[in-house]
């Protein structure tokens, strides 16, 4: 038997007025009355047509994401991202809509699909383009978005970690160390924050008065793969590096793959560092020395910020840039 509004105020003894407004949480329904239509609604399993309820509001209750099927995208930074995001939406009574995108495809399609298509009532974005025609199109639209990443040029609701500061302080750690041979594993350069990463690692080797060598940066696409086949490029070099900084954990990993292959020792020989504190680098061998990202949280507060704009409001904070915090491990090896 299908349990509806009709049902519910046979057996409350109120209308079905008063039984939907009271469901739906309006404030015109005695607090009393309210629980106990509640209380009925639950004991005989109420499951409410949200179909309906959206095309009466016009409101999906849904937050939309898109994950492009590339090798950065299989990253564990985005499991993580994923799971913020999911925790706070189900806390505030949303549903996590999921896109996938296989590379060749057009990534906006699944945005207009969403947007356009009332999918979704607000997204959430990571990993800002330089240009990102996905801002432009939601800024133009008028859609309420949030973004894990800034960018130089556009304005909108943010939260980040200071890349550049991150990176800066990776390069003053070795060189501490006594390093001066130090190598960039950069992710890829249509990404903001690989901007500001090889920004920091500049800034780092000018104000240090180390010996700066553009063939120490060799670039890679966020992947453990990526990191392992950069590393082998650094280590074939005439005078190799005697630390490497990846700019994320899986490219990391792959560099100490390599190291290892080659006979060496991660740490002992050649220091390395990664980016984003996944739980792989407490379980690598050696453990990996790190920038940590709060990713998970990144991902709630976000969700709050995106449910504050759905709901009309102005974030108090529309901008966030959170400090980097260095988690020193086993991979950076003695100092020197």
């Amino acid at each position: 038997m299908r349990i509806t509004l009709k049902t519910i105020a046979e057996e409350s003894g109120f209308s079905i007025t008063t039984v939907s407004r009271a469901l739906a949480g309006y404030d015109d329904v005695n607090e009393e009355t309210r629980r106990h239509i509640i209380a009925i609604a639950e004991r005989l399993g109420y499951q409410p047509n949200l179909s309906a309820r959206q095309l009466r509001s016009q409101q999906s209750h849904t937050i939309g994401m898109v994950i492009p099927l590339t090798p950065y995208f299989s990253d564990p930074f985005f499991m993580e991202l994923l799971s913020g995001v999911g925790r706070q939406a189900a806390e505030h009574n949303y549903d996590l809509r999921l896109s996938a995108q296989v590379p060749g495809q057009d990534e906006l399609n699944a945005y207009h699909r969403m947007v356009a298509g009332r999918q979704v009532d607000g997204v959430v974005l990571a990993r800002v383009h330089h240009q990102d025609p996905r801002i432009a199109y939601l800024q133009q639209a008028q859609h309420p978005f949030v973004v894990f990443g800034r960018s130089d040029a556009e304005d909108y609701p943010y939260i980040d970690v200071d890349s550049g500061s991150g990176i800066r302080l990776l390069v003053e750690h070795f060189a501490d160390y006594g390093h001066q041979r130090i190598a960039l594993i950069l992710s890829p350069r249509d990404l903001m924050f690989t901007t500001l990463r090889l920004r920091g690692y500049r800034e780092a080797f000018e104000s240090l008065n180390l010996p700066y060598r553009e063939g120490y940066i060799q670039e890679g696409d966020l992947s453990q793969r990526g990191g392992l086949e950069a590393a082998e490029r650094l280590l074939q070099l005439a005078d190799p590096p005697t630390a490497i900084i990846a700019c994320n954990d899986l490219m990391a990993l792959g560099a100490m793959t390599t190291i290892q292959r080659r006979g060496l020792r991660p740490g002992q020989d050649i220091a390395v560092a990664g980016f984003d504190d996944i739980p792989a680098a407490l379980d690598a061998e050696p453990q990996l020395t790190t920038i940590h990202q709060p990713i998970y949280q990144i991902g709630r507060q976000l969700t709050d910020m995106l449910v504050n704009l759905m709901q009309g409001n102005t974030p108090d904070k529309p901008h966030i840039l959170l400090q980097p915090e260095l988690i020193i491990r086993a991979s950076s090896g003695p100092k020197r």
